[in-house]
């Protein structure tokens, strides 16, 4: 009975993190992660910290009109204490005004490695793979690559 709540209480998690994202709750953000985290970001390398993976998401979402990260298809593993999960998601980004146009897609996979705390489970290493993107990159500062 505790792995189904505690696989239930990672997807969960999982939720809140593209909550998080998309209104800008930066506390809420850096409650889905250990302090020592580190994420490895597709455009951005990796980085190490809760301060240092909030950066990253704030000058990404920050100059946009609106953001939606959905989340799904989780499967979770769960060991003891430590737990690996695994879960689609698509992230509609939108900034208008700009002349390729106000939308970019990002689907892809999430890949984290989570750890249960006294404050219940968090992230301790997030992996994000990207599967395919649509609509114009500059929306988040990226160039074209075609």
């Amino acid at each position: 009975m505790q792995a189904a709540l505690d696989r239930q209480e990672i997807t969960n998690l999982l939720v809140r993190y593209a909550i998080a994202l998309d209104t800008h709750d930066w506390d809420l953000l850096a409650a889905c992660f250990t302090p020592d985290a580190a994420y490895r970001f597709a455009h951005a390398g990796e980085v190490e910290g809760c301060r240092a993976i909030e950066t990253v998401c704030r000058q990404s979402l920050e100059p946009l009109d609106a953001s939606q990260h959905l989340v799904g298809a989780a499967h979770v593993e769960v060991d003891g204490d430590h737990a690996r999960s695994r879960c689609s998601f698509q992230a509609q980004h939108v900034r208008r005004g700009l002349a390729d146009g106000p939308n970019y897609i990002v689907a892809g996979t999430y890949l984290d490695e989570l750890r249960r705390t006294e404050q219940g489970w968090r992230i301790e290493l997030r992996e994000l793979q990207v599967v395919w993107t649509e609509g114009n990159p500059a929306v988040l500062g990226h160039a074209r690559t075609e």
